[in-house]
């Protein structure tokens, strides 16, 4: 298995994939419809998605396995299969990426240990399953992202650490607030969670939620606390804009690789795309790094 802290030690700016679920959703999944159950119901689809992405620049891509735990799966009566559909959306992937680096996706459950939803050990059993199906499908690291509660990060943490030897990524999701500041719905900030993640994890990060020109302050902040972990960056392309019920993302692939020179000096090392990011978005923030190394 490759590592990625080495190779960011190699190359210092690694390239990611973009989004998955708004690639999903313009081949055709529907609402209420379960993204994993795509793995092996229309697997040339996801496929191709993953493809895209390698053909675009993607030294690393991820799974299409975000929701894949087995209390989300249990809402479509899937929870049994938890494993299958995991280790299908790893084995994908990995064709897909040959020699690059595959990113086993682990999402939150969105249940709450504080509201009583869930208990420590339904919640580990849940992201052991995940894991043990990523990691037999072939998978290179493990990306436990858009977390926003510590608990269940801790949980999820330990869940994938003591079922495999592989790397972890753990990303946050942070909203600006009125003051300014960036905080997770749970109150939990930047410097909150590099503090409490920053030596048990390998590389950590934000996703989601912001643009690039956010992210930039976000980066900033964990930075401070930590001067050497490795940040991962996978942002939305822009604000959303909802209009109805789609929401629509006015960050064009030129203002992404506009503002990648400006994240990478606040600190990033892997930047790709959340929300609304598309293989040319991808193909932009790939140009932008060749030429802020070449400087």
């Amino acid at each position: 298995m490759k590592k990625i802290t080495e190779q960011i030690k190699k190359e210092k700016i690694l390239l990611s994939d973009g989004a998955w679920g708004t690639f999903l959703q313009a081949e055709g999944l529907k609402k209420g419809e379960c993204p994993e159950l795509w793995n092996v119901e229309h697997r040339e689809v996801v496929l191709k998605i993953a493809k895209s992405y390698i053909d675009a620049g993607s030294y690393l891509i991820e799974t299409n396995t975000f929701g894949g735990n087995k209390i989300k799966l249990n809402h479509y009566n899937l929870g049994e299969r938890t494993y299958e559909l995991n280790k299908a959306g790893a084995e994908i992937s990995r064709e897909a990426a040959g020699d690059k680096i595959v990113l086993g996706s682990i999402g939150p459950t969105g249940k709450l240990l504080i509201m009583g939803d869930v208990t420590e050990d339904e919640l580990y059993e849940s992201f052991s399953q995940q894991a043990k199906g990523l990691h037999d499908g072939g998978i290179d690291a493990f990306c436990l992202e858009t977390f926003f509660d510590i608990q269940e990060a801790e949980v999820a943490v330990n869940a994938v650490k003591e079922n495999s030897d592989l790397e972890v990524i753990l990303t946050f999701y942070f909203e600006k607030n009125q003051e300014g500041k960036f905080n997770t719905m749970m109150g939990v900030s930047p410097t909150i969670m590099v503090e409490r993640f920053g030596n048990e994890v390998d590389i950590i990060g934000t996703n989601c939620s912001n643009g690039f020109e956010r992210m930039i302050s976000v980066v900033k902040e964990m930075r401070k606390i930590n001067k050497d972990i490795p940040i991962l960056v996978h942002a939305n392309a822009g604000i959303p804009i909802t209009t109805g019920i789609e929401a629509k993302y006015p960050d064009a692939p030129k203002i992404m690789a506009e503002l990648t020179p400006s994240l990478i000096a606040a600190g990033a090392n892997v930047i790709g795309g959340c929300c609304g990011t598309t293989p040319e978005h991808i193909k932009m923030i790939n140009q932008a790094i060749h030429l802020y190394k070449t400087k």
